[in-house]
């Protein structure tokens, strides 16, 4: 049976170590064969707008658009439906595949049989 990573990633340039941490295990779990699923919620909802992530920098860290990149070779990011109203970011505005979803969504992901989840 194969196994499913959702990473639901709270944090954005307020707080870039668990940032990273979350966009960092999820690229090497993509990298890895791993299905992947990362949300963006709070302050990490900035970085479905294009250009967002290259402005993130943190010092021995791999550059968040690289990430992003490889996260989207193989997995899928979803922006929060609540977060992106809170914003005013709509469809039109994310990066090419980044979908806006809601909790329901997230809650069917987590709970599917060989699911693993984690929040930053």
């Amino acid at each position: 049976m194969s196994k499913k990573l959702v990473i639901k990633v709270t944090a954005g340039a307020d707080a870039p170590e668990r940032c990273s941490q979350a966009f960092t295990v999820a690229s090497v779990a993509a990298a890895s064969g791993v299905e992947v699923s990362l949300w963006l919620t709070g302050e990490s909802s900035w970085f479905a707008l294009p250009g967002r992530a290259a402005e993130f920098s943190l010092p021995h860290a791999a550059p968040l658009p690289d990430l992003i990149e490889a996260i989207q070779s193989s997995g899928r990011i979803t922006l929060c439906t609540q977060c992106a109203a809170r914003r005013e970011i709509t469809e039109e505005d994310v990066l090419d595949g980044v979908r806006i979803a809601g909790a329901q969504l997230f809650v069917s992901e987590i709970m599917a049989d060989g699911v693993q989840a984690l929040v930053y």
